[in-house]
């Protein structure tokens, strides 16, 4: 089966790895490795930050002091977010992709959990994306199975014509429950290589 939609997550998909980023953080700030990707996997403080942030019911101040508290007291508040995230630069081969799939006549989507509303480039969705879904926009974020279904809504598709993307696994399942076939990211090449039949796409 083909399909005529292509969702797609931001951060670890259109970008390089989030993860890596947080540990050149950790080396920077003088933390051991793997300390932010602990507390967001292992805190319920932290894990309660992210997700005001990612629904928007936390000002990115908020989230910014409560995390670095977590992180300790060598841990400037201000500025976290981009130092966080500073080394998630944008993948240009995933880029060119999804705006060549677009081109190419496949309804194009964005489901992104965002880490304030002012980080993305609002030009460059609309050359990618012919339906954007923000979690603090729409004050969901996934996994909660409706964000799915506004992305495939935004599209103007049934959730069973879309492929959905992302680095997380657990952030797959409830898009598969919906009907959409899923592809967990782990780097471009073999992704592109993944979608291209799925989307009747050639080689």
């Amino acid at each position: 089966m083909t399909h005529r939609g292509l969702l797609v997550d931001w951060g670890g998909v259109l970008t390089t790895d989030v993860f890596a980023s947080f540990d050149a953080f950790c080396a920077r700030e003088g933390l051991a490795p793997g300390t932010v990707r602990e507390l967001f996997r292992a805190d319920p403080r932290a894990r309660e930050l992210l997700a005001g942030l990612e629904d928007g019911t936390l000002p990115e101040a908020g989230f910014e002091a409560g995390f670095a508290a977590l992180l300790g007291p060598g841990v400037a508040a201000e500025g976290l977010i981009p130092r966080l995230m500073g080394e998630a630069g944008e993948d240009v081969a995933m880029l060119d992709f999804v705006r060549a799939a677009r081109d190419a006549g496949i309804r194009t989507g964005l489901i992104s959990n965002s880490w304030g509303l002012d980080r993305y480039d609002r030009v460059l969705l609309g050359e990618l994306f012919d339906g954007v879904v923000i979690s603090a926009e729409v004050g969901l974020r996934k996994p909660a199975p409706e964000i799915y279904a506004l992305g495939a809504e935004a599209v103007g598709l049934d959730p069973a014509e879309c492929v959905y993307v992302d680095d997380l696994p657990g952030n797959l399942k409830p898009a598969r429950a919906l009907g959409m076939t899923t592809l967990h990211h782990r780097g471009a090449a073999a992704t592109i290589e993944a979608l291209r039949p799925l989307l009747g796409l050639p080689a």
